[in-house]
């Protein structure tokens, strides 16, 4: 019998508002859940995980759109409540015809990514997941201010007679290559240990 665990999901994850486009596509075992994802696209893309995320994307079994990722206890949404991403599958939302979600991490600079289920293949037992199998381009540093604030970074880095070129360059460790990426030099972290250190349980 065909199960999820003999499935990988193949993502193309694109970074909304960059031009020209930050990319990157991966596989993800099929019974990931999404919190699984969370961290699978946080290690693919390169951000740090330093803060907040979520995902939206329609319920196949309502035609509602839900929002999973990490409840915050202090401020409860009763009407569209925010569903936790350890406990929900990414098998029970992604298909071929509900294949499209975004996710949005940092909620301060907004970094939205559409989320494209490719395709769902056989998984290949002589082979790690999840895995990156391809993108382009560098991501933006953390806390540059958004896609607006990448771009006026990139304009003072670029520009040796910008008032902020020595201050951006000093911030960012003396050098930024957003044409840099390289698929084979991406590795992923488990997922139950990233949640113990940032929830220490």
């Amino acid at each position: 019998m065909v199960t999820e665990t003999d499935k990988v999901y193949y993502f193309e994850v694109t970074l909304r508002e960059v031009e020209p486009p930050v990319w990157r596509s991966i596989l993800v075992p099929g019974d990931s859940s999404f919190w699984d994802l969370h961290v699978a696209i946080q290690d693919a893309m390169g951000w740090d995980d330093y803060h907040l995320h979520e995902f939206e994307i329609i319920n196949p079994a309502t035609g509602q759109t839900d929002r999973i990722g990490i409840p915050d206890t202090e401020y409860l949404d009763e009407e569209r409540p925010v569903l936790p991403d350890r406990e929900v599958r990414i098998s029970d939302y992604f298909a071929p015809e509900n294949a499209a979600a975004t996710y949005t991490y940092d909620f301060g600079d907004d970094w939205v990514h559409a989320v494209t289920l490719r395709d769902i293949l056989d998984r290949n037992p002589q082979m790690a997941y999840p895995r990156c199998t391809g993108g382009a381009r560098a991501c933006p540093p953390e806390d540059c201010g958004g896609s607006w604030g990448y771009q006026d970074f990139l304009t003072a880095i670029n520009d040796p007679g910008h008032e902020e070129h020595g201050l951006m360059l000093e911030w960012i460790g003396g050098r930024f290559d957003p044409e840099a990426f390289d698929a084979g030099e991406v590795s992923f972290d488990d997922p139950g240990e990233r949640w113990r250190t940032a929830f220490q349980r």
